[in-house]
């Protein structure tokens, strides 16, 4: 399974992308997940990247695909990988493709988790975090109840906001999405690589629709 996951903030590429981790024990790999850790371990690549975000800049798209060569190339990723956050654009798109065919690890199938931007909207604008514990809910969806009780017992849970889940910043980020990302969705098609799973519902039947397309898509690309 060699999989990319497409789909705008909030959509639950995360969420489903775990579930495919413990499923399937593919691993999954994030661009801002890889950048924090080679940061962190101070390796020269995450030196290299230090210095342009220490600057305000953009890390540039040959250092991320530098990490992300790296860590595909490490034994838990040669049977397959589930590609998180990136590409975000045609341009890292053909860079990925290239850098893949060469470890002969081409792409089986993108994943475009599908869902209506209103309903994204109150997704992320209803995020909340007990300040107590941790847990995450939803104001809208999923609010603390009697039966969601802090760890140590407790059922007062003081929620609380993150900062970028305001509605200006997320109607912002929806537009940087459409704007730079979504054209992949037309050019993965075209290449036979893309499948639709709608993203609205309970998480396990999102699940069940998001491997019966994966299934599909997979099965076609190995014949």
């Amino acid at each position: 399974m060699r999989i990319v996951l497409l789909g705008a903030p909030g959509s639950g590429k995360g969420t489903q992308a775990q579930k495919l981790v413990k499923q399937y024990g593919a691993p999954q790999v994030s661009s801002g997940d890889l950048l924090r850790d080679a940061v962190a371990r101070r390796t020269e690549l995450g030196l290299e990247a230090k210095v342009a975000m220490d600057a305000g800049e953009l890390v540039s798209d040959e250092l991320v695909l530098a990490l992300i060569r790296e860590r595909l190339s490490r034994p838990d990723a040669l049977h397959g990988f589930i590609l998180d956050g990136f590409p975000r654009n045609i341009a890292q798109a053909k860079a990925l493709n290239g850098a893949l065919e060469r470890l002969g690890q081409p792409i089986d199938a993108v994943v475009l988790m599908n869902i209506d931007p209103a309903i994204l909207l109150k997704r992320l604008t209803g995020r909340r975090s007990c300040s107590r514990c941790g847990r995450l809910f939803n104001i809208h969806t999923s609010p603390p109840t009697a039966d969601t009780p802090c760890v140590d017992g407790g059922l007062e849970h003081a929620l609380v906001q993150r900062p970028d889940d305001n509605e200006d910043t997320i109607r912002n980020r929806l537009e940087v999405y459409d704007a730079q990302t979504r054209p992949l969705i037309d050019h993965y098609r075209k290449l036979g690589l893309l499948c639709d799973v709608d993203a609205v519902g309970d998480v396990e039947e999102v699940f069940a629709r998001l491997e019966r397309a994966v299934q599909s898509v997979t099965k076609q690309a190995r014949r």
